[in-house]
């Protein structure tokens, strides 16, 4: 098959779907409701249009995880094996910021800021459509891949050169939001990340003589900082970082406001830390040997409320345990180790939510998507991200990499980079 009828399939197939969702009772009336919730039910049709195209590939539907594809496939099960490839393809696209390294006379060569890859793409308009890109501009764009080819669907942004660091920022707020596009499509990327949080979790309970500490959130951020440094430096002594484990003067769960911050500034708001908080709260670190940190507010206050003989005595029990239960940022892994540790936990959800469940069932009820694949909490994931690291300074630009180090130099991790970046070596070619 040709480019061009492979194109004409594409475009056809997407025609169809477009259709197929306008028209489908529940995915129009999910729809109506999405569009509302983002403030959008009276833009105009243009802008709508737009809006469709993400929520078609991006939206789940119900918590069975159906999506509009998964729908058009069970509802249109005689369809032929071209179209139902296609519609699989379109199920496993990938939605990140690019950076433009070649233009070609029928493409692009795309360096995926997210998944550290490098992808030639095939656009499904002319190129005289678009211009407007460039070699070193930026795209946030989704691409997929038919058979051994990969077009790209939608450009939702162009920026130029100068706007590298905004970019950045988009590429990060991507992984944070979901970790596993860093690795889903770059094995070497997966298998250095399960390495370093193998390793890293031993250095943990080295540290700390098990896996689950409590602290205060003004102690939090120094706990997190020392232990990184106790991770590096040869001479850090783990009891001075024991200092940094407080107990609460009260454990109750209370609504933080920084925690609703505008996540356009996510990166800024998340630099400041937890110590910077105006309420004060307890805070647990815990290291999940599979899956990497995760820094839980409240834990400490979940686990009293699952040792208490009255739960019902400790202030705001019950949005916190809705809170832990309905994250659908914290793991499954988690909310089975709090089970092992109590299992007094799955009495007091069904007293709650008025069920019958069991720890498997509210598992699949909650945290399906996490059963389904390997998802490695995001902070252990984005200090693997080189987006993350070249932004945050902590290793010099490609274009800045000049000096090697000279033979035989060992600097102190505190001491200037010989590189001559003006950081401390921990911070530079010592992170490489």
């Amino acid at each position: 098959m040709s480019v061009i009828e492979k194109v004409t399939d594409i475009s056809n197939t997407i025609s169809k779907i477009f259709t197929f969702a306008l028209e489908n009772e529940e995915i129009k009336t999910d729809f109506d409701e999405y569009l509302k919730t983002i403030g959008a039910y009276s833009a105009p049709q243009s802008k709508i249009q737009g809006i469709l195209i993400t929520y078609i590939f991006e939206r789940i539907l119900n918590k069975q995880r159906e999506t509009v594809f998964s729908k058009y496939l069970d509802e249109n099960k005689n369809l032929d094996s071209h179209e139902k490839n296609l519609v699989q393809a379109f199920q496993k696209s990938i939605n990140a910021i690019f950076e433009v390294k070649n233009v070609f006379k029928n493409g692009f060569e795309l360096y995926n800021l997210v998944d550290e890859k490098t992808y030639t793409v095939l656009p499904l308009v002319k190129m005289s459509h678009l211009r407007g890109i460039y070699k070193g501009s930026f795209i946030a764009a989704r691409i997929f891949e038919y058979e051994n080819e990969y077009y790209v669907v939608e450009i939702s942004e162009v920026a130029s050169s100068l706007n590298k660091d905004m970019m950045y920022k988009r590429a990060i707020a991507k992984i944070i939001e979901e970790p596993e596009a860093l690795y889903k499509n770059n094995q070497e990327k997966r298998k250095e990340i399960e390495q370093e949080i193998a390793k890293f979790c031993e250095k943990f309970k080295e540290c700390f003589d098990t896996d689950v500490v409590i602290t205060t959130n003004d102690n939090a951020d120094n706990l997190i900082a020392a232990f990184n440094d106790f991770c590096f430096e040869e001479n850090a002594d783990k009891n001075e970082i024991k200092n940094f484990i407080t107990e609460p003067e009260t454990y109750r769960y209370i609504k933080v406001g920084e925690f609703d911050s505008a996540y356009d500034n996510f990166l800024e708001n998340s630099l400041g830390g937890f110590s910077s908080h105006r309420e004060k709260y307890d805070v647990g670190v815990i290291y999940d040997s599979e899956l990497g940190l995760y820094i839980v507010p409240f834990y400490g206050t979940l686990c009293k409320i699952c040792e208490a003989d009255d739960y019902k005595t400790i202030e705001g029990y019950e949005a916190c345990v809705r809170s832990f239960v309905e994250n659908d940022k914290l793991p499954a892994n988690l909310v089975r180790r709090l089970y092992d540790s109590h299992p007094k936990f799955i009495d007091i959800v069904n007293e709650i939510y008025q069920k019958d469940y069991t720890i498997d069932s509210l598992l699949e009820q909650y945290k399906s998507h996490f059963l389904a694949e390997k998802i490695m909490s995001p902070t252990s994931v984005l200090y693997a991200s080189k987006t993350f690291s070249e932004l945050m300074g902590f290793i010099p630009a490609e274009k800045e990499q000049k000096h090697a180090l000279p033979e035989g130099v060992k600097p102190g991790r505190n001491d200037l980079c010989p590189c001559g970046s003006g950081k401390k070596y921990k911070k530079c070619c010592g992170m490489v």
